[in-house]
C-alpha cells in the first residue's frame, strides 16, 4: 500500500526531530524515511519544498534541512465557526487564538493543531495564529446528505462546523443515491484549495424520514448505532449463561421485590424490597442487575460496551450499551422470573441513618413491575390493597426521611421537570409536555442515591487501597460563580458567595428563591452551567453537588459502563471474581467523554423535535421569559414548548439599542425601552431551521420600561 502525502510528511518531520541538530540533504531524507516508489519519491520532494516554504524546517547552507525549534508555536484544539474562521484552545493555557479562514489550511473542526502565533497588536490581548500542522484529526467520519454529480459525488455535512463538502469517487458510492443521509469517511484533505476526500461507509436512509433525521444527529455527534453480527451472536450465547458456579449467591427469592420504571422501559436495572425488622429498624434491599455475571472482561460484548460507555436515550428510541438480548432480557429484572442480581442490603434506622451495609451476589424474583404512574396512584390513594402496596407506602415514608437528611447536609436538589415530546406514528412531533418529578420518582432516586453512597463508603472504609470507580464533582470555578451572581442580579436576586467561593447550601438557597416562579428552569440551567461537571475517576475528591465525601455509580450497569466496572471491583475484593484488575484511570476518562456525547445527542434530538413542532406554528404567538441578552439579540424561552429562540437586534424596530454587559441589558437610546433576563414577553415565531435547530422570534409587545 502506497504512503499518503500526510504519512510522508510525518515521517520527514519525525526524522528531523529525532536527529536534533543534524542537517540532511533532500535526497538523503528520502532514503532515510523508507523504501519509496517513484511516485512516493516525487511526493516526498514536493513535501520537502512545502515544508521549506512554510518555514517548518530549518534550512542550512547548501540546502540541507534540519529540525526547526517551535519558538512562538503552540499546540491546541480547533473549534471552527460555520462562517469558516475558528479558535484554537491552547493546551498550556492562555487566551484562545483566532484563526482566519485563510490561515486554516486543511484543518477541520475538532483537530489538534500546531499553530504559529502572530505578534500581538499594541493594547490588544487577542492572539491570531496560523495552522502549521494537523497533529491529530478530531474526526474521521461525518454525517451528511449525498449529492451525485456524474462520476463523482459530494456529501454536504450536517454539522455546520464542517465547512467543506466531502468529495466521493464513483467507486466509493456504496449504493448511495441522491437525497440520502449517509456516513462518509474523511480519508484525505491535502490542499486547502481542494476538498476532503472520503468513502460512503453506511446509508442511514432518506433525509426526509423523521427517524433518520434523529439518527443522523446522534451518529454525527459520535453515538455508535447497531451491533456487528459477531457481537450479537456472542450476546445470544452469553444470555443462556444462567448457571452459577461461584457458590456465593444469596437466595432472596422469598422477599417481596418490586420494580418501578417508566411506562415504556424494558431494561430494568434496579429493584427494591423493604421490611421492618424486630428491633424496629428497616431492611432495604437495592437489587441491581448482575450484568458482570454475563459480560466478562476480554469478550467482544465487553469491548463494545466499553466503547459505547453508556446507553443513549434519544427522543424516539434507545440506543443500548448492550445488545437487547442482554439489556432487555437476560440481565433485566423482569417480573415473575428468577434473575441474578448484585444486592446492596442496608439496615436503616427510623432517622434514616445506615447502620450496616452488605453487598452480595444474589438471585431474586420480582413480584411486580410498576410504572411510575401506577406507583404514584398507590401513594396518592394511601389505601394499600395488598402487602406489596404496603411496602411501597413504607418505602415512600422512608424516602422522605432520606431526602430531608440530604437537604439538611446541603445537597443541591435540581427539580427541573423533563421535557417529553409526544410523537405521531410517523415520527413527527404531536405535542410537547413536561414530565413532573413526583413522589414515585423521588422514591427511586433516594434509594439509588443511598445505595451509591453506601457502596462508596464501604470501599473507602474497608478497601481503601483498592482502586475504585468514584463519581466525583469538583467545587465550582470561582469566575463562573461570579458570573452567575451577576446574572441573577438581573432577576432581582442575590447569590451569596465569597469572592466566587460557594457552598452547596448557597446554591440551593438560590434555587429556592425561584421555586414556583416562571424563571425557575432558566435559573436551574444557569446554575448547572456555572458548576463543574461530574465525572468518573479512581481519585476520590468527593461530590460537591451531593455534599458527600464519597460517591459512586453502582445502580445502572445495564446502561452505564462505570457501574459494571464498580461491580467487578466489588466482586474481586469480596472474593466473588478472579482475574486481574483493570486500569481504571483511562476507562474512567473515556466513560466521562462518552457521557458527554450521549447527553449532547439526547438534548439535540429533543431540540430537533421542538423546532419541528414550531414549524407548524409559524406566525403564532407565544408567551415567554427573557433567558439571556447579548449585543446581537434577546433569547426567549417559550412557556408552552419549553424551547429557546432568539429575537435579533436587527428585527427590533422603533429604536437603536445599546448593550450593557454589566447588567445583561439591551437599552433603547431614544425611547428607553429595556430587555433583560426575567422580563415577561410575547413573541411570534418568524422562522425555524431544523438543521441548525434554531428558532427566530419577533416581539409583539416588548416591555415598555424606561430606566
Amino acid at each position: 500500500m502506497s504512503l499518503s502525502r500526510e504519512e510522508i510528511r510525518k515521517r520527514i518531520l519525525k526524522l528531523l526531530a529525532n536527529n536534533g541538530t543534524r542537517f540532511f540533504r533532500p535526497k538523503e531524507i528520502t532514503k532515510r524515511i523508507g523504501s519509496l516508489s517513484n511516485e512516493e519519491y516525487r511526493i516526498a520532494r514536493a513535501v520537502i519544498e512545502d515544508l521549506k516554504d512554510a518555514r517548518l524546517v530549518a534550512v542550512h547552507k547548501g540546502g540541507r534541512l534540519g529540525h526547526r525549534k517551535k519558538s512562538g508555536r503552540k499546540e491546541g484544539w480547533l473549534t471552527v465557526h460555520p462562517k469558516g474562521f475558528g479558535f484554537v484552545s491552547i493546551d498550556d493555557g492562555g487566551p484562545d487564538a483566532f484563526i482566519s479562514p485563510g490561515n486554516m489550511g486543511t484543518a477541520l473542526d475538532g483537530d489538534k493543531v500546531l499553530i504559529g502565533l502572530a505578534a500581538p497588536r499594541r493594547n490588544d490581548s487577542r492572539r491570531e495564529g496560523e495552522v502549521l500542522e494537523i497533529l491529530e484529526r478530531g474526526r474521521t467520519t461525518a454525517v451528511g446528505s449525498f449529492y451525485r454529480n456524474g462520476q463523482h459525488a459530494f456529501v454536504k455535512p450536517d454539522n455546520q462546523k464542517l465547512v467543506h463538502d466531502i468529495f466521493v469517487d464513483a467507486a466509493d458510492f456504496n449504493g448511495a443515491t441522491k437525497g440520502q443521509k449517509v456516513v462518509v469517511s474523511i480519508d484525505r484533505f491535502e490542499s486547502p484549495h481542494g476538498a476532503p476526500e472520503g468513502r460512503i461507509l453506511s446509508i442511514l436512509g432518506s433525509a426526509d424520514d423523521p427517524a433518520v433525521q434523529v439518527l443522523s444527529i446522534a451518529v454525527d455527534i459520535g453515538v455508535r448505532e447497531g451491533f456487528p453480527e459477531e457481537i450479537d451472536r456472542e450476546a445470544e450465547e452469553t444470555a443462556a449463561r444462567m448457571e452459577d458456579d461461584t457458590g456465593f449467591r444469596k437466595d432472596l427469592r422469598h422477599l417481596r421485590v418490586f420494580t418501578i420504571d417508566p411506562e415504556d422501559a424494558k431494561d430494568f436495572d434496579d429493584a427494591l424490597h423493604i421490611r421492618t425488622l424486630k428491633d424496629g429498624t428497616f431492611e432495604v434491599g437495592v437489587h441491581i442487575a448482575d450484568v458482570s455475571h454475563y459480560v466478562r472482561p476480554g469478550t467482544l460484548v465487553d469491548a463494545e460496551a466499553r466503547k459505547r460507555g453508556t446507553s443513549v436515550y434519544l427522543v424516539d428510541r434507545v440506543i443500548p450499551m448492550l445488545p437487547e438480548v442482554l439489556s432487555n432480557n437476560a440481565c433485566s429484572l423482569v417480573p415473575n422470573e428468577d434473575r441474578f442480581a448484585f444486592s446492596c442490603i442496608l439496615r436503616i434506622d427510623a432517622s434514616g441513618d445506615v447502620q450496616s451495609t452488605e453487598v452480595v451476589p444474589s438471585i431474586i424474583h420480582s413480584r411486580r413491575r410498576m410504572s411510575y404512574e401506577q406507583a404514584q396512584e398507590v401513594l396518592d390513594n394511601d389505601a394499600p390493597a395488598d402487602e406489596l402496596e404496603t411496602d411501597l407506602l413504607l418505602a415512600a415514608s422512608l424516602a422522605r426521611t432520606l431526602n430531608a437528611n440530604r437537604v439538611r447536609i446541603g445537597a443541591i436538589d435540581f427539580d427541573m421537570p423533563d421535557v417529553k415530546v409526544k410523537l405521531n406514528p410517523d415520527g413527527t412531533p404531536d405535542a410537547i409536555v413536561l414530565r413532573e418529578r413526583k413522589m414515585s420518582n423521588r422514591l427511586i432516586e433516594e434509594f439509588m442515591l443511598l445505595a451509591n453512597k453506601a457502596v462508596a463508603t464501604l470501599m473507602i472504609d474497608k478497601f481503601e487501597n483498592t482502586e475504585f470507580v468514584f463519581r466525583i464533582h469538583d467545587i465550582p470555578n470561582r469566575d463562573q460563580i461570579i458570573k452567575l451572581a451577576d446574572y441573577v442580579k438581573a432577576f432581582g436576586v442575590k447569590l451569596e458567595h465569597r469572592q466566587g467561593a460557594v457552598s452547596p447550601t448557597d446554591l440551593q438557597n438560590l434555587l429556592d428563591e425561584f421555586k414556583d416562579r416562571p424563571e425557575a428552569a432558566i435559573i436551574e440551567d444557569a446554575t448547572l452551567r456555572a458548576m463543574s461537571k461530574a465525572i468518573y475517576s479512581p481519585d476520590n475528591i468527593g461530590h460537591f453537588g451531593l455534599a458527600e465525601e464519597s460517591y459512586t455509580h453502582f445502580t445502572s450497569p445495564i446502561r452505564r459502563y462505570p457501574d459494571l466496572l464498580a461491580h467487578r471491583v466489588l466482586k474481586r475484593v469480596h472474593g466473588y471474581l478472579d482475574g486481574e484488575a483493570e486500569d481504571l484511570g483511562p476507562i474512567c476518562r473515556h466513560c466521562s467523554e462518552r457521557e458527554k456525547v450521549a447527553t449532547n445527542a439526547e438534548r439535540e434530538s429533543i431540540r430537533l423535535k421542538q423546532v419541528q413542532y414550531l414549524e407548524r406554528h409559524l406566525g403564532d404567538e407565544f408567551s415567554g421569559v427573557v433567558s439571556g441578552v447579548t449585543n446581537f439579540g434577546v433569547f426567549v424561552r417559550l412557556d408552552d414548548v419549553f424551547v429557546e429562540g432568539m429575537v435579533h437586534v436587527r428585527d427590533m424596530d422603533g429604536d437603536f439599542y445599546e448593550y450593557d454587559e454589566a447588567t445583561y441589558t439591551l437599552r433603547g437610546t431614544q425611547r428607553g425601552k429595556t430587555f433583560k433576563p426575567g422580563d415577561r414577553v410575547h413573541v411570534v415565531v418568524v422562522s425555524t431551521n431544523a438543521e441548525t435547530r434554531e428558532v427566530d422570534l419577533y416581539f409583539t409587545d416588548p416591555p415598555n420600561k424606561k430606566t
